[in-house]
């Protein structure tokens, strides 16, 4: 497995001491710095050029939020992974906006962090459950205004369903049996409205999202 180089920013040096436990735990994935301050985040980032940045947004000196826009403005290549206990929309479309890959609450199972980390790491897209929702319905409210070229009428409302237990990372298993339906009619549903939407997983709808400016920061 290829190694991941990381950089963690975080104003707590207990919260760091613990991510840093906790990342050492796995084979691939490397912690080459630490920062407590955003100036010092991207004064590290030029000069370590990790491959993953783990971002608070809550820092001393400046937002995460604006960290994170200088950093993808300066290293378009590097990932940003937002870990924060900011759970409300305005933070996490805010950091979504300006190129984060992925957003975790501080409050989520390690084993969601590392797959967050290693999501980002590929390109992907890693969105916590919870928070997914408001992307989704986001999305949805949007459309049913008529500011997107694909409206919730195109979308019928068992495809609804689907797309949002999608966003909510289940299966076609698990979404087959709260749907009372087969995985079969599952797959199926889920090839009609990615197919609607132009899009083939849940990581090109969340960046289908951004691209399109669906979201209201």
């Amino acid at each position: 497995m290829a190694e991941i180089r990381l950089l963690l920013v975080d104003d707590h040096s207990v919260v760091r001491s613990g991510l840093r436990m906790l990342l050492e735990n796995e084979d691939d994935l490397i912690l080459i710095g630490e920062a407590g301050k955003g100036m010092q985040a991207l004064e590290l980032a030029d000069q370590l050029r990790p491959d993953v940045v783990i971002m608070d947004i809550t820092l001393p000196d400046m937002s995460g939020i604006e960290v994170t826009q200088r950093l993808k403005l300066a290293h378009p290549q590097m990932a940003v992974v937002a870990l924060t206990i900011h759970e409300d929309q305005q933070y996490f479309f805010e950091m979504l906006r300006v190129g984060a890959s992925a957003y975790v609450p501080k409050r989520a199972a390690p084993d969601d962090l590392i797959a967050a980390i290693r999501a980002a790491h590929h390109g992907d897209v890693y969105i916590y459950p919870s928070l997914a929702k408001l992307l989704v319905n986001d999305f949805l409210v949007r459309a049913g205004e008529g500011g997107l070229e694909v409206t919730v009428q195109d979308l019928t409302p068992r495809e609804q369903e689907v797309l949002s237990l999608l966003a909510e990372g289940k299966t076609n298993d698990e979404i087959a049996a709260e749907l009372v339906i087969s995985p079969h009619t599952v797959a199926r549903h889920r090839e009609n409205l990615m197919g609607k939407l132009g899009l083939h997983n849940r990581s090109e709808l969340v960046k289908y999202a951004i691209r399109k400016g669906l979201i209201k920061p």
